[in-house]
């Protein structure tokens, strides 16, 4: 049951409900709604993030055992081996691209296609240089940020033709990486960072840890309120300037559900003592807000039963799975 534990904690099990869902989204918004697809594409979104997080847990081993926090983790402990890290994320990418190719199965490579398949390719490459390399090359969480708009946008190229809401998703998506890469885990291991010589723009910006006390630069906390913003005027532009149709509901809630995140960005980039915990729950309560807002934005595009779906979905599978692998509620052991 343990080394069960240990494999279920290494593939992040109770989040890949939410961390699964951008390439259906990508689906969604060209249209395609038939169950067998994003099924399929759910699945490709779960060997894709399965893979990021090993190889990233793999990488990091030596850094993580420097936080007594992380010292349960499977690689760290000791509970699985690198070596067997490295042939399940081998394992994964081939599932990933048996899931793509079975998806199109008789049918014609066209563009489309094609540049699925690259995204596909270039989401793994820049994620694999970030999770190996990234602890040494400033900036480099540009590159996860892409990496993962580029599978989010392989799900629509996989199966249609993107639009400007597919466009608008891309952007967000790449905004919501780049505030969990840079912001939230920047903060997140300020502890333990500059003991391994990591650079990153949160060192570089001067974010620091000393004696418990946090210090986070005002302009450090200005770029990440102005990702937070930025994202915040990209979820209306679909009403407000293109004119799709919506329902004022819908824009109440969204407005309700995008001050929330809002609101716990700026209680993250407000705390004064390092207290892992209490960053832990904050980056928790955030990215579940968030995973909520593009379905709501969508439901008057697509049908409001799949939008309601896509928000309660991730939930009740986290919420299920996670006391199953011993973690804690919106703690999660990053």
């Amino acid at each position: 049951m343990n080394k069960i534990v240990a494999y279920a904690r290494l593939l992040r099990i109770p989040g890949l409900g939410a961390l699964a869902i951008p390439s259906v989204i990508g689906a969604l918004t060209v249209g395609v709604s038939d169950l067998f697809t994003l099924a399929i594409l759910f699945g490709i979104g779960a060997f894709a993030a399965m893979y990021g997080f090993i190889l990233n847990d793999y990488a990091d081993v030596e850094l993580d055992s420097l936080v007594d926090d992380l010292h349960g983790k499977p690689l760290v402990s000791g509970d699985i081996s690198k070596k067997t890290a490295v042939a399940i994320c081998v394992f994964l990418i081939l599932l990933a691209f048996l899931f793509l190719f079975y998806l199109w199965r008789g049918k014609n490579l066209d563009d489309y296609k094609f540049f699925a398949l690259l995204c596909i390719i270039l989401a793994g490459v820049l994620g694999s240089v970030y999770n190996l390399y990234g602890k040494k090359i400033p900036g480099s969480d540009f590159f996860v940020a892409i990496s993962m708009s580029f599978l989010f946008l392989a799900g629509a190229l996989a199966v249609g033709i993107p639009n400007i809401i597919t466009w608008i998703i891309f952007v967000l998506t790449f905004n919501q990486a780049l505030h969990m890469n840079i912001i939230e885990g920047g903060i997140k291991d300020a502890d333990h960072d500059y003991k391994m010589g990591v650079k990153n723009i949160a060192l570089s910006s001067g974010v620091r840890v000393e004696n418990n006390a946090i210090t986070i630069p005002i302009s450090f906390k200005i770029f990440g309120m102005g990702i937070r913003l930025f994202s915040a005027c990209l979820l209306f532009t679909p009403f407000l300037i293109f004119g799709y149709s919506y329902n004022i509901w819908q824009l109440v809630i969204l407005l309700v559900a995008t001050l929330g995140v809002i609101f716990f960005s700026i209680k993250l980039l407000s705390i004064k003592i390092f207290l892992r915990k209490k960053i832990q729950k904050y980056i928790g309560i955030q990215s579940f807000l968030r995973y909520s807002l593009v379905p709501i934005m969508l439901s008057s595009i697509i049908d409001p039963l799949i939008c309601l779906i896509l928000i309660v979905f991730p939930i009740i599978w986290y919420i299920i799975l996670t006391p199953l692998v011993g973690e804690r509620l919106f703690r999660p052991r990053m």
